[in-house]
């Protein structure tokens, strides 16, 4: 009786992280992944919800830094397609968690080559270059703190310590193949090295702009958009407390519905992918 809700759920998830258009099909999970089933990073990065809250909290976050929001605003069609974008980063994600190594290393390679060629100078004449160690890392601190907090808050609150820890040193794997410096080991060194950062972060006119586009993203579909709308906000509540008022943005009001109903939606897609093989962490 439940069988076709659950694969309407399915093919829906799947539309949205895959574009068809280009024949995307979801990134199977491999034995022979950069980490091993039953490790801590698949069992963040396997939750759709989770993901999908982290990522658009993470990618506010990182746009903060003025070097990180000029390679994109100035080397991307984030201002046309940022759907595009947030497709591109989550199948980066799967690709490097879930696939085959060959695979993985591949996408690492290809970013890598992206970045030697993105670089500019900032309204204020100063020069910035994707390759730069240390611009590297604020944009992998600032994705994995995201990440593991939505995770956290929508499927695993009592996570261990210990646990975040084997996180940070997981993920961290990825940023030093792309060659950021320093890269953080545990939560508390990603802690300190976010407060470091904290002098080189900026919200002026662009960030406002930008902060607008993700937020007002139009929906795949109009019955798509309340739960895009409910994600967003889910995503503003999850954000640091800086970057929060950075970007000029307040908890939503009725905070309590708002995660109730993400958490809510977070069940029922891992309840839809309970059958499903292609992404299973264990």
């Amino acid at each position: 009786m439940l069988a076709p809700v659950r694969r309407v759920l399915v093919r829906q998830v799947r539309a949205t992280f895959n574009d068809q258009s280009k024949g995307e099909k979801p990134v199977p999970a491999s034995d022979e992944a950069l980490f091993p089933r039953g490790s801590v990073i698949r069992r963040v990065h396997g939750d759709v919800t989770s993901m999908m809250v982290g990522g658009i909290a993470a990618l506010l976050t990182q746009m903060l830094h003025p070097k990180a929001l000029g390679g994109v605003w100035d080397h991307s069609d984030v201002h046309e397609d940022m759907l595009g974008r947030l497709r591109r980063t989550a199948r980066f994600i799967a690709r490097t968690t879930f696939g085959h190594r060959d695979a993985a290393l591949e996408a690492i390679g290809k970013v890598k080559r992206i970045h030697e060629q993105v670089s500019g100078t900032l309204p204020d004449g100063t020069a910035y270059r994707a390759t730069d160690p240390r611009l590297l890392a604020w944009v992998h601190v600032a994705g994995a703190v995201n990440f593991l907090d939505g995770w956290r808050r929508y499927a695993e609150p009592r996570m261990s310590r210990a646990d975040q820890d084997t996180y940070f040193a997981e993920s961290g794997e990825i940023a030093r193949m792309l060659d950021a410096d320093p890269v953080p080991r545990t939560r508390a060194e990603a802690e300190r090295l976010i407060a470091e950062f904290r002098a080189d972060l900026r919200a002026d006119e662009r960030t406002r702009a930008f902060r607008d586009l993700v937020l007002a993203a139009r929906a795949p579909s109009i019955a798509e958009a309340p739960v895009q709308r409910l994600l967003m906000n889910a995503a503003v509540d999850l954000m640091p407390g800086f970057a929060r008022e950075m970007h000029g943005l307040s908890r939503p009001a009725l905070q309590t519905l708002v995660r109730g109903a993400t958490y809510g939606i977070a069940r029922t897609i891992r309840w839809a992918f309970a059958g499903e093989q292609y992404r299973k962490p264990h």
